[in-house]
């Protein structure tokens, strides 16, 4: 069992986002969806029946998403950040998870139930080594939305 698992408090749309998730990543499945019983659903003003949880796995990480009410939102305190090995996985993620959402700068988007996610490059922190490199790289990332690794690279030197 995993030790730590992400919690995501949702109004009502936990098994909505849990299986537009696990439609987005690959090695992704919906382990267990459970409902609110009487006493839970008195105590969270929910139906009795309707989803309290649903429990998923995203390429191997467990998470847990709950419909708890209309209580909190995500913010960009917290984001999932996404390792991308190549442009074309950095391309298929920010057209996926931006659908609906809204993209922000460097890499990082909302999508759609206004979760944070960012996308990237694995070779970034490459990049950032250098010094002289870091500030032409970092210069070339701060006029990015989705990250471009070519561009990247070119503001590298490489």
């Amino acid at each position: 069992m995993q030790k730590i698992i992400t919690h995501l408090w949702f109004d009502n749309q936990a098994e909505e986002a849990a299986r537009y998730y696990v439609s987005v990543f690959k090695n992704s499945k919906v382990l267990n969806v459970s409902r609110y019983g009487k006493a839970g659903a008195k105590v969270s003003g929910r139906p009795a029946g309707s989803v309290m949880t649903v429990i998923f796995v995203l390429d191997g990480q467990q998470f847990i998403a709950l419909n708890g009410g209309p209580h909190f939102k995500f913010s960009e305190a917290i984001s999932l950040l996404v390792n991308c090995t190549t442009q074309a996985e950095v391309d298929e993620l920010w057209e996926k998870l931006s659908a609906g959402g809204e993209p922000g700068p460097c890499g990082w988007l909302k999508d759609k139930y206004g979760l944070s996610w960012q996308l990237v490059p694995t070779m970034l922190m490459d990049l950032m080594q250098d010094p002289k490199e870091s500030e032409k790289v970092m210069d070339a990332l701060l006029q990015m939305q989705k990250l471009d690794i070519a561009a990247l690279e070119r503001a590298a030197g490489k």
